[in-house]
């Protein structure tokens, strides 16, 4: 999650892999071909918020337009690599990616299209509970961290103090923000969001320092009570060399990513998908149904569709309510 100045070799051999296993994939599944207006392949990311907006937009598909909806579970670049390899027709929640656009869209391979925002206001950056400031009340700011960042020191990050992140896959900054402003801090990854929401809330529970990259939308927001750390704001320029950063994460208006032949055909699935869009609380609700409820996501989209008709029914295109 989510955002990188410019793509790393590492980052291309991933993109390469996802596509052999796509191959694979194509291979094995009816449907495999090129997305139609009966059917939408549909990257799914990893995180809950992601996995909330898909759940809905699935249902919908296939209830009110009677669309397939394929999901393909892949990390965030790879899904452009499987847009711009034509398996996959769209992306629900992007994070910036400009280097990507830059790539496969129209200045680059013309593979992708820019789907205009889908109402979500992204957040990345550091966090801390809310509590610790009532001891150090410049705690949410990076000079009160810096100050004392061995409060956070924690068996895993030895002398250090400890920052929290979830899954080593995520795209981020942070790394090139404890170097820029020298910080006696040490990255430890708890594995995955879900594994990192246990840890950030067995602390809370007990009232423990933390320290964590986190985001919004987040379900969690609405549990815990927790401060954003302020840094120099972000300018163009200031994240280019992702080891010396001088500057937090920008605020993004999350958008959609299309393959190009989907908008092309201007099938009543894409005309719905381009014409859905929602707030963080209502991504909020669905997520932590999934996430806290334990719901299954078709269940909590159900759910959702349900009690808020008058949210999605203008998605649907005309031409479907006849």
């Amino acid at each position: 999650m989510r955002k990188k100045p410019t793509i790393t070799t590492a980052a291309k051999a991933a993109a390469a892999a996802s596509a052999l296993v796509f191959a694979s994939s194509c291979a094995a599944q009816p449907g495999g071909g090129a997305g139609g207006g009966d059917s939408v392949r549909m990257a799914i990311n990893g995180w809950v918020g992601y996995k909330a907006s898909a759940a809905v937009l699935t249902y919908l598909l296939e209830n009110e337009l009677d669309v397939k909806v394929e999901q393909r579970q892949i990390d965030e670049q790879p899904s452009w690599q499987g847009m711009n390899d034509g398996d996959i027709d769209v992306i629900v929640e992007n994070w910036g990616h400009e280097d990507l656009m830059k790539q496969y869209g129209p200045e680059g391979n013309d593979t992708v299209v820019d789907g205009g925002p889908n109402g979500n206001k992204g957040t990345l950056g550091w966090y801390v509970p809310k509590y610790l400031l009532e001891e150090y009340p410049d705690i949410n700011t990076y000079q009160g961290v810096k100050k004392n960042a061995e409060i956070f020191k924690t068996a895993e990050s030895g002398d250090k103090g400890e920052f929290l992140a979830g899954d080593p896959g995520f795209v981020t900054q942070d790394q090139g923000m404890i170097n820029h402003f020298d910080m006696d801090l040490k990255i430890v990854y708890a594995g995955s969001e879900a594994a990192q929401i246990t840890t950030m809330r067995k602390k809370y529970d007990n009232k423990e320092p933390f320290l964590a990259y986190f985001y919004e939308p987040q379900w969690l927001h609405n549990e815990l009570d927790l401060e954003h750390v302020e840094f120099p704001e972000y300018e163009e320029g200031c994240a280019d060399d992702e080891d010396d950063v001088s500057c937090g994460y920008p605020d993004y208006d999350l958008n959609k990513i299309f393959r190009k032949g989907f908008v092309e055909e201007n099938s009543e699935a894409y005309q719905l998908l381009k014409n859905w869009k929602w707030t963080n609380d209502d991504q909020n609700q669905v997520a932590e149904m999934i996430a806290q409820q334990e719901m299954d996501r078709e269940e909590a989209a159900q759910k959702w569709v349900e009690e808020n008709k008058d949210v999605w029914e203008s998605w649907i295109p005309e031409s479907a309510k006849s």
